[in-house]
């Protein structure tokens, strides 16, 4: 038994399995398929798609809702934009009826600014129609609120900066937002899969133990918490990796920080007296039964 072991256990753990990402890749290629011909007149299942949120930044772990981008040329995007009263709304309409052409008997739902179909196994998928910008990084997609506005998003700019500082950290960056996802499903963390990452990667950059191996996974876990715990509770957002959109709070994750800090500490201790049965116990009260006995 070592802390090595444990938690190299616990992130292999937490990779989705194969036959899940089998899944994903299907419904992606079919998405994309239906969306090409509707709108490009093109028998493609790979171009003019994006995965984006959790899953397409790589830090994802359980399979709520799959982010996915299509992008529609731009007549379209003239085309609803000339519309008199809230053509975002018709253009999701428009893109829910082609996609029900493919999942007839699949839940589709269209509303405020994403296409949500959803499947009797919950992988479900969250489809945003998008039109690519001049600077060929952002999009613009359609916001069906307030009567009808467009919105910029930059996600590959997100992905680009979570992959670039997770090669600089050995890989540690990601493992950690994986592990931070472990601790929000199992203790009910009031916090976000966008502000996890964000935090992960402010946090990763200056610890002590970046670059370091699974033996120095227990530091890390520790030092995450306090960081997490010490952050000022009247703050409201923070600036996403690479975009610099703002990532808002959805509650005093501080809180449940500061009780994992506790928690880590506890563990740390047993494991210096080699207990090793208690000090588990406390880091799966922390990152629950996928850690192990």
């Amino acid at each position: 038994m070592s802390v090595s072991n444990n938690f190299s256990t616990l992130c292999n753990n937490l990779k989705m399995r194969d036959i899940i990402i089998d899944k994903i890749q299907r419904r992606y290629k079919r998405i994309t398929k239906r969306i090409n011909y509707e709108y490009r007149n093109l028998d493609s299942e790979t171009s003019y798609s994006l995965y984006v949120g959790s899953y397409g930044r790589g830090t994802e772990i359980w399979t709520s809702d799959i982010d996915l981008i299509v992008h529609l040329p731009y007549k379209t995007y003239d085309k609803y934009n000339n519309y008199k009263g809230n053509g975002q709304s018709a253009l999701l309409q428009d893109v829910k009826r082609a996609l029900q052409k493919t999942y007839a008997t699949s839940h589709i739902k269209g509303d405020g600014q994403v296409i949500g179909i959803n499947f009797e196994d919950n992988i479900n998928f969250e489809v945003v129609p998008a039109f690519i910008n001049k600077d060929k990084q952002s999009y613009t997609y359609p916001d069906t609120n307030n009567g009808g506005i467009w919105r910029t998003t930059n996600p590959r700019s997100e992905m680009e900066a979570m992959k670039n500082r997770n090669s600089l950290t050995n890989k540690n960056l990601k493992r950690l937002c994986r592990m931070a996802r472990a601790w929000k499903s199992n203790c009910n963390v009031p916090i976000s899969g966008i502000l996890i990452d964000t935090l992960a990667y402010k946090f990763i950059n200056e610890c002590q133990y970046k670059d370091k191996s699974f033996l120095y996974y227990d530091f890390i876990s520790r030092d995450f918490f306090k960081y997490l715990k010490e952050l000022d509770k009247e703050i409201n957002y923070w600036l996403a990796p690479g975009s610099n959109r703002r990532v808002y709070k959805s509650g005093n994750f501080q809180f449940k920080a500061s009780s994992a800090y506790n928690l880590s500490l506890e563990a740390i201790e047993y494991q210096t007296k080699e207990y090793w049965h208690s000090a588990n116990n406390k880091w799966r009260d922390i990152y629950g039964t996928r850690y192990p006995k």
